[in-house]
């Protein structure tokens, strides 16, 4: 009888903190990853599956210190990093910050205009309505009700499933190669690789999740729950991934390998799998851009204003929070803007977001690693050793892939020229 009282406290405490890890985890799969793995299984097949087991133990990792740091402290990545390391560093780290999630959310403005262009609806009527619609949501909102909206978003991911499985994939060769590494060195193969990796662990993921901890009020004391939360959105990110690549592998890849112009194109792919296969990839598509077009602008205010000492949150009113709620307007309505632009080079942009967010995720991860091992913030909640060697080789693994992938797309942007 105890142990089932003690099982089904433990049950009410989950579903009361679930929220920030796995909404964090879950939008991660944004237009720019589903390009991303898209194209990693139409050009490669099933080669690739194999990166999931180790991007998902990267972004457990770091996901797990951002919400413990959030839960023991009680405050946001940035001001943190704003109070042990001074306004100079937190400022330089904001605005490099910044310009990458806008290129970010002009990408997911992007992805909700190609979904939609399917279905012969026009970017001058989708993007300003999704662009007014995600305004109201958070402007207008509260973080609980913000939130729920949020985790309803996160369910359509289902689209991506039942997409795979209409495509009837070859199974057999999807297992092995989730777990038969395969290495070549093939450039585009080693730049696909970097690319999945620099997709699936971003800098404002550890921003945003630390902040929404801290918003929902989750404390030391519900951390334990918490942690599985992060755990299960990490893993529930992958398995969309699995699919992403899989549904591309046996849609396009098996009939003639190749490259993919944007997301929209792989919906395409599956034209020979039936009407429901194109339909539920292209709503997957859309649910994921307007998801992730909420959360990057709002995950910029928050770390902007955190590191800045300026009044942040949802909960709230605009006259409470006027620089949180004006930066969040601004990004939205250039984001959105730069998509109704004729000959906006918005792929160059993209590529610009990854040189950014390839520059910054590593200063980003030894800043958490540096503040998550100070005693008089921690107390007994600092990383134990083993965690530490995780956490730094997973530092230094990510300075070279993200090295690597800023020298690919500075060469890349080079030729273009």
């Amino acid at each position: 009888m105890q142990l089932l009282k003690r099982l089904k406290y433990h049950i009410l405490v989950f579903f009361s903190v679930i929220g920030p890890g796995f909404i964090t985890a879950m939008v991660d799969n944004d237009a720019g990853g589903i390009f991303t793995y898209s194209q990693a299984g139409a050009k490669y097949g099933y080669l690739p599956l194999w990166t999931l087991a180790p991007i998902t133990l990267l972004l457990i990792v770091t996901q797990e210190m951002g919400s413990r740091m959030g839960a023991v402290t009680g405050k946001g990545l940035s001001d943190l990093i704003r109070e042990e390391f001074g306004l100079r560093t937190t400022f330089l780290m904001m605005a490099v910050l910044v310009l990458a999630n806008l290129t970010n959310v002009m990408a997911n403005f992007a992805g909700i205009a190609s979904a939609l262009e399917m279905f012969h609806v026009s970017r001058f009527i989708s993007v300003p309505i999704a662009a007014v619609g995600v305004w109201l949501l958070i402007v207008k909102g509260t973080y609980e009700r913000v939130e729920k909206v949020f985790l309803f978003a996160t369910a359509l991911y289902v689209c991506y499933i039942f997409s795979g499985i209409l495509v009837k994939p070859d199974w057999k060769e999807a297992a092995i190669n989730s777990v038969k590494p395969v290495l070549m060195l093939d450039e585009g193969y080693l730049t696909m690789l970097i690319g999945m990796v620099g997709t699936s662990v971003a800098p404002w993921m550890q921003f945003y999740l630390q902040a929404a901890v801290v918003e929902k009020g989750i404390t030391a004391k519900d951390y334990a729950e918490s942690r599985i939360e992060v755990i299960v959105g990490c893993i529930a990110m992958s398995v969309i991934a699995f699919f992403i690549i899989v549904a591309c592998a046996g849609a396009i890849h098996t009939i003639k390998p190749r490259d993919i112009t944007d997301a929209t194109d792989a919906a395409k792919g599956l034209a020979p799998f039936g009407q429901y296969a194109v339909l539920l990839f292209c709503a997957g598509l859309f649910n994921a851009s307007i998801f992730a077009a909420c959360i990057q602008p709002l995950s910029t205010a928050y770390t902007v204003c955190e590191g800045m000492g300026f009044e942040s949150g949802v909960n709230k009113r605009f006259s409470e929070a006027p620089i949180f709620y004006w930066l969040f307007t601004l990004l939205i309505v250039i984001g959105a803007g730069v998509v109704l632009l004729p000959d906006f080079p918005l792929i160059k942009m993209i590529l610009m977001s990854q040189v950014l967010n390839g520059a910054l995720l590593p200063f980003v991860l030894i800043f958490m690693i540096l503040l998550i091992n100070k005693e008089r913030l921690m107390k007994k909640w600092k990383n134990s050793t083993m965690f530490n060697v995780v956490g730094w080789l997973s530092v230094v693994l990510m300075i070279g892939l993200t090295s690597a992938l800023v020298l690919l797309s500075i060469r890349d942007m080079m030729a273009s020229h």
